[in-house]
């Protein structure tokens, strides 16, 4: 990407004024929930599958992954394949922090989440750029809080420095309002989340970190009916245990608005959690900004 479109980028966000929260008038603010790989960016991060019987490795992509987990070593074209679980050698090696030692042996320099959007951001925008990135940019523009639920697990701290490179290289004005990081398999993380046997799935453990980041807006930013949260995911699993928790939330907090983002595939469609169901619209080119925000053409 040439210096020229990331002054571009920052130069249009000195030109914007920032805009207050939707229901900021009575009270209420506005929380950006993002999953990370195929939401805000698409990188180059793959998941490793093993043969069951040769120990052969086949790499596959987030969004492979999103689409085939499910039925790896059970069905399917990778019916004979099997997902490891160690956090040097198995499938998930390259979503974890590692010892410089272990970097090295990796030929990186740095932990691989920040070395990974390095590299990426240097591609054209269309390459990398998710379909909730729009969205992530103007709730960092606007100071929205926003909290990161990421199946990763890498300490909370790689993901801040791994987002810093987006500031670092022009591609967002300032860094995030960060409400809560919830690296999901980063182990801290997970007993934080009370996995203290270290058991408890992906999917479950989403839910129980958006509850936490619900509880943390209100304990932060204090209680208001007003106050809305959207959540951005593409793994269809995961979509389905989120949507679950939403509905209890809005249980719990009914004068409250939730929402789900389904980014599956690229898409972006907007979900409203209600008692009974979800209320489902599609999304047009600005529709990533106006999910919480009354003015369509800030982008």
């Amino acid at each position: 990407m040439s210096e020229d479109i990331n002054k571009g980028q920052l130069e249009l966000g000195i030109r914007r004024s920032r805009e207050k929260d939707r229901n900021f008038h009575l009270g209420g603010r506005s929380f950006y929930f993002f999953d990370f790989d195929d939401n805000i960016a698409f990188l180059t991060t793959p998941l490793v599958i093993f043969h069951k019987k040769t120990g052969e490795e086949i790499f596959l992509t987030s969004g492979d992954w999103a689409v085939y987990h499910s039925e790896i070593g059970q069905s399917g074209i990778y019916a004979d394949y099997e997902i490891r679980f160690d956090d040097s050698t198995g499938s998930f090696r390259y979503f974890r922090d590692h010892t410089a030692e272990e970097l090295q042996k990796l030929g990186r320099k740095k932990q691989i989440f920040v070395d990974d959007i390095e590299k990426v951001i240097q591609e054209p925008d269309l390459h990398w750029k998710g379909p909730s990135w729009q969205c992530f940019y103007h709730a960092a523009f606007n100071q929205r809080p926003v909290s990161l639920i990421t199946a990763r697990g890498h300490a909370p701290e790689t993901i801040k420095a791994g987002i810093r490179e987006f500031v670092n290289k022009k591609l967002l004005p300032l860094e995030p309002n960060y409400l809560s990081l919830f690296p999901v398999s980063h182990t801290p993380t997970r007993q934080l989340l009370g996995d203290q046997s270290l058991n408890f799935s992906t999917s479950v453990l989403k839910q129980k970190a958006i509850r936490a980041s619900v509880e943390k807006a209100i304990e932060v930013y204090g209680y208001s009916p007003h106050h809305r949260f959207g959540m951005s995911e593409d793994d269809p699993k995961n979509i389905q245990m989120i949507v679950q928790e939403l509905a209890r939330l809005k249980i719990d907090y009914p004068e409250m608005s939730f929402f789900m983002i389904e980014t599956f595939d690229g898409q972006f469609v907007k979900h409203e959690i209600s008692e009974r169901g979800l209320s489902t619209q599609s999304a047009d080119h600005f529709a990533q900004l106006t999910l919480f925000d009354k003015n369509p053409h800030l982008s």
